[in-house]
């Protein structure tokens, strides 16, 4: 499988504690989930070590929106998170999603400002 971003090789990566396998690109270190390994992951302690790629680089290949899906060629959608809205993946309703570097971490943890706003939204 080849990255949707810069086309380079997509290796697997486990990660043990929840035993899932992930594919992260061997140039830029963005990640792809299969539908729900994201979420899966994102529960699961120090599951945030595969995402160790350069978050500069995350930054500028995040600009890049307009990428098809490794799997089935199709165009992705980016999407914001609903909960952290600074955050822009891109996704496959069929197959799953895609984070630049850095962006699973920060996917992955709210910070203290994101969850005062989510209860003032309440």
């Amino acid at each position: 499988m080849d990255c949707p971003k810069c086309n380079a090789l997509m290796e697997p990566v486990s990660y043990g504690g929840s035993n899932t396998t992930i594919d992260r690109c061997t140039q830029c270190h963005g990640l792809w989930f299969d539908l729900d390994e994201a979420e899966r992951m994102r529960g699961e302690w120090m599951s945030e070590l595969v995402d160790n790629g350069d978050v500069a680089v995350g930054k500028v290949n995040n600009k890049i929106t307009d990428c098809d899906c490794p799997r089935c060629g199709k165009k992705m959608d980016h999407v914001k998170d609903a909960e952290q809205p600074h955050i822009g993946y891109e996704a496959c309703t069929e197959h799953g999603m895609y984070f630049d570097a850095g962006e699973f971490t920060d996917y992955k943890y709210d910070t203290l400002l994101e969850k005062i706003i989510r209860l003032l939204r309440r």
